[in-house]
C-alpha cells in the first residue's frame, strides 16, 4: 500500500486523471481496474468514482502493485544542475527569464532553460521534487534554440493553467525585435498567410492561399530603424513555429543570419531575433494572476 498526500499543485484534479499521471509505468486500464476493485481510498473511504475532485490535504491510500509506480533510476537533470538563470521578473507565482542563444527552451536530455528554472527554484526552497507528484514548475511557451530573450514560466499548477489559457486566448502579447535584410515595405503592416512544413528542408513555408496542411498565421510589424537593413518590431497575433522567420522570408527580407530562410551566410551568426517584451492584457478574469493585468515586462532590466 502506498500513501499520497495531495498538495496544492495536485488539488482540483479528477481522481482518475491524477492517478493516470501518477502511475506512469502503466496504462489507463490499470487505474480504472483499481477503482472498480475498490483499491483506492480517499481520506479512509473506498472510492470507485474517478470523477471525484481532489482537495489539498486529501490522503490517498493506493492498494496497487509497486511496479506500476515509475522508479527513478537517477536524479532528474534539474537536481544535478548549478542554476544558470537570468531572471527579469519574479513573484510568488511566475518567472520571466532571459534565455541566451544556444540554449534549448525544454529538453529531457540536455541542459535547458526549464531545467535551470527548476534548479533555481529547488535551490531557493520553493520547489521540492519529493512533493511533485504530478506537477513540475514549467515554461508556458518556447522560443527557438538560437532565438534569445524573454520566456514566461509558472511556479505552480494554477498559474500554469491560467497562463496557458491566456496565451491561447491572446491575452498575453508577445513582441520580438529582429533585423532584416533590406527594409520591409510598407514600413508598418501585417504578414498574413498559411504555414506548412517542408519536410525535406526542415523549415516552414508561407503561402498567401490556404493549403491542405497549412495553418493560419498572422504577424503585425513596424520598422523602428532603417538604412541598408532594418530593425523591426514584430508582434505575434498567432503562435506558429518559425512564424516570424518564415513571414519575413516570404516578404523577401529574411532575418540577418537566418541562412535556413534564405539570408546571406554571416560567420558565427544565427537569426537576429529576440523576444524582448511581454504585455498582459486580460479581457477575462485572471484568477490568482489578475494583478498582472496591464503589466508590461521588457528585456534588459530586473523588474520585481
Amino acid at each position: 500500500m502506498k500513501q499520497v498526500q495531495i498538495g496544492k499543485n495536485d488539488a482540483n484534479q479528477r481522481l482518475d486523471k491524477f492517478l493516470i499521471k501518477l502511475l506512469t509505468a502503466t496504462g489507463q486500464g490499470t487505474v480504472y481496474k483499481a477503482l472498480r476493485k475498490k483499491r483506492v481510498k480517499v481520506n479512509g473511504k473506498r472510492v470507485t468514482d474517478g470523477s471525484l475532485r481532489l482537495s489539498e490535504g486529501d490522503l490517498l491510500e493506493l492498494y496497487i502493485n509497486d511496479e506500476f509506480f515509475e522508479k527513478e533510476e537517477k536524479p532528474a537533470l534539474y537536481q544535478t544542475l548549478t542554476p544558470r538563470l537570468s531572471v527579469v521578473y519574479e513573484d510568488a507565482h511566475i518567472l520571466v527569464m532571459d534565455k541566451p542563444k544556444g540554449m534549448l527552451s525544454q529538453s529531457e536530455d540536455e541542459e535547458s532553460l526549464e531545467a535551470h528554472m527548476r534548479a533555481y527554484l529547488l535551490q531557493k526552497g520553493e520547489f521540492s521534487p519529493e512533493d511533485a507528484h504530478t506537477f513540475l514548475p514549467s515554461l508556458c511557451h518556447r522560443i527557438d534554440r538560437n532565438t534569445d530573450g524573454l520566456v514566461l514560466g509558472a511556479k505552480d499548477a494554477e498559474s500554469l493553467r491560467i497562463l496557458n489559457q491566456k496565451i491561447r486566448d491572446r491575452e498575453i502579447k508577445k513582441f520580438y525585435l529582429c533585423e532584416t535584410e533590406g527594409v520591409p515595405q510598407p514600413k508598418e503592416g501585417e504578414i498574413i498567410g498559411w504555414l506548412s512544413k517542408d519536410e525535406k528542408q526542415k523549415k516552414m513555408v508561407m503561402t498567401q492561399t490556404e493549403t491542405p496542411d497549412g495553418v493560419y498565421c498572422h504577424t503585425r510589424y513596424r520598422v523602428l530603424k532603417s538604412g541598408e537593413n532594418a530593425t523591426v518590431e514584430a508582434e505575434l497575433l498567432t503562435g506558429r513555429t518559425h512564424q516570424i522567420r518564415a513571414g519575413f522570408a516570404h516578404l523577401g527580407h529574411p532575418l540577418l543570419g537566418d541562412v535556413k530562410y534564405g539570408a546571406k551566410k554571416r560567420a558565427g551568426e544565427f537569426q537576429h531575433l529576440t523576444s524582448y517584451r511581454l504585455k498582459f492584457v486580460f479581457t477575462t478574469d485572471g484568477g490568482v494572476l489578475d494583478y498582472l493585468n496591464g503589466k508590461e515586462i521588457k528585456r534588459g532590466k530586473r523588474d520585481a
